[in-house]
């Protein structure tokens, strides 16, 4: 049987820069192949590969965040910040409409859910009939999920174009009436009742249990203050925050009806210390630790994310700014709901195959000092990598908008420092946790 002499080894060739970006079919080979094996390519040198399939972000911003009751927006619906943010970002990335095919928008408060003045909204800001729009609430992760769930949509080929959105009107719908009356079969069972346990009072018994002290909250409080005011001052917030123009406001004293602008998140306190904290009551516990100084204020706000995947921005000239890589969302204790960030930023960096220390920035939910602490001790994070322009202690938390201005922020600052690779999360009432790996480009 005679055999085929073996040919000679090939050459290597030095890579050139025509062989640094591997051609659009390779890369998809390159993108099925990982999916299919059961070892996927692990690391940041996987994660920062660019391929046709990959969701990306190629806009989003947010309004101003005002306080609730007292600030520039405590007489602006939640639809109207909505269309505000809408109409800011078909002018920012000069999309199509008619090629956005649907729109999730996180929000806690509102009757119904907002799913009607929602839709409402997108009409008014120029979507055409054709744009769907749906509302979803997980809390204070809703901003997110709605971002994820349009990521997703994008993923499984039902849609091209999404836009992930979150706002709330704390000022207009915050009160006893956002919690319904338990039944008595929900009273009955224990871990269902604890679901109703105010999450001030569960965060003192936390922070006591796991002994995180009063100095220790006041000091991260004061810190996210500091690092609020320092960024307005710089400027760092003008890649994300759109001023909205027009806004009625009724001088509470007067009662006269003003026209303003608000340019600003007007719940930063300039100068304040962690001994200018250490004056403030307690507010759910005698002799407790928490209090209106260390933990996310009661805010209003809106924020918007344009995703659609690689190929089709590209098709369309729109200019990438980041790309979705991955979520996860999980379960915790009732009673432990602040520890959330713990249990679900692990799981989110297992999927997108990177560790701790590889990511650049963390914008972690300051839902109170006291969790936020714990959650990044136990996490072994360097405090300068979470939220370095401030948080919501220091600029507000509208519930169902902060996971979507969190990838405005960390897009914003993974750009204005050259960095890359970001997490967003925060711990969720009930008992949850949620977060997302992030690339910039």
């Amino acid at each position: 049987m005679s055999s085929r002499p073996s040919s000679p080894p090939l050459p290597l060739l030095p890579l050139s820069p025509s062989h640094t970006n591997p051609p659009p079919a390779q890369s998809r080979l390159t993108s099925i192949s990982s999916h299919l094996s059961p070892y996927p390519p692990r690391g940041i040198s996987t994660l920062i590969t660019k391929s046709p399939d990959d969701v990306v972000i190629t806009s989003c911003l947010r309004t101003p965040f005002t306080k609730g009751g007292k600030g520039g927006f405590k007489d602006t619906h939640a639809s109207d910040l909505l269309h505000h943010a809408f109409k800011s970002l078909l002018s920012s990335s000069a999309i199509d409409p008619n090629l956005v095919e649907d729109i999730a928008v996180g929000s806690v408060l509102p009757p119904g859910g907002g799913a009607t003045e929602f839709r409402a909204a997108a009409l008014v800001a120029g979507f055409p009939a054709t744009t769907a729009v749906k509302a979803l609430n997980r809390q204070c992760s809703s901003g997110l999920q709605a971002c994820v769930d349009i990521a997703n949509a994008i993923k499984a080929g039902m849609i091209e174009v999404g836009v992930g959105a979150g706002v709330e009107s704390m000022s207009l719908q915050y009160g006893p009436g956002a919690v319904s009356e338990f039944s008595e079969l929900l009273e009955g069972y224990g871990p269902a009742a604890e679901c109703k346990v105010p999450m001030g009072v569960l965060s003192e018994d936390m922070a006591r249990d796991r002994g995180v002290g009063r100095e220790v909250q006041d000091e991260f409080a004061a810190k996210s203050f500091q690092k609020a005011e320092k960024a307005w001052k710089e400027g760092k917030f003008q890649g994300e925050v759109v001023p909205m123009k027009g806004v009625k406001w009724v001088d509470p004293k007067s009662g006269e009806e003003k026209i303003i602008t608000v340019d600003r998140d007007d719940g930063v306190r300039p100068g304040m210390t962690a001994e200018g904290l250490g004056k403030i009551k307690p507010a759910f516990a005698k002799g407790g630790s928490i209090h209106a100084g260390n933990a996310s204020q009661v805010s209003d706000g809106a924020a918007a994310v344009l995703l659609m995947k690689r190929s089709t921005a590209e098709r369309l000239g729109q200019k990438i700014v980041g790309k979705f890589v991955c979520a996860s969302v999980v379960g915790v204790e009732p009673l432990l709901m602040g520890i959330g960030p713990w249990k679900a930023i692990p799981v989110c960096l297992e999927k997108g195959g990177i560790k701790i220390e590889e990511v650049d920035i963390y914008e972690i939910n300051e839902a109170f000092a006291s969790q936020c602490v714990w959650c990044i001790k136990e996490l072994g994070i360097p405090e300068e990598k979470v939220n370095p322009n401030g948080g919501a202690i220091a600029f507000g938390h509208p519930l169902g908008c902060t996971g979507a201005r969190q990838v405005a922020t960390l897009m914003n600052e993974l750009g204005r420092t050259g960095k890359r690779v970001g997490v967003t999360s925060m711990c969720v009432g009930t008992g949850m946790g949620m977060a997302a790996l992030w690339v910039k480009e």
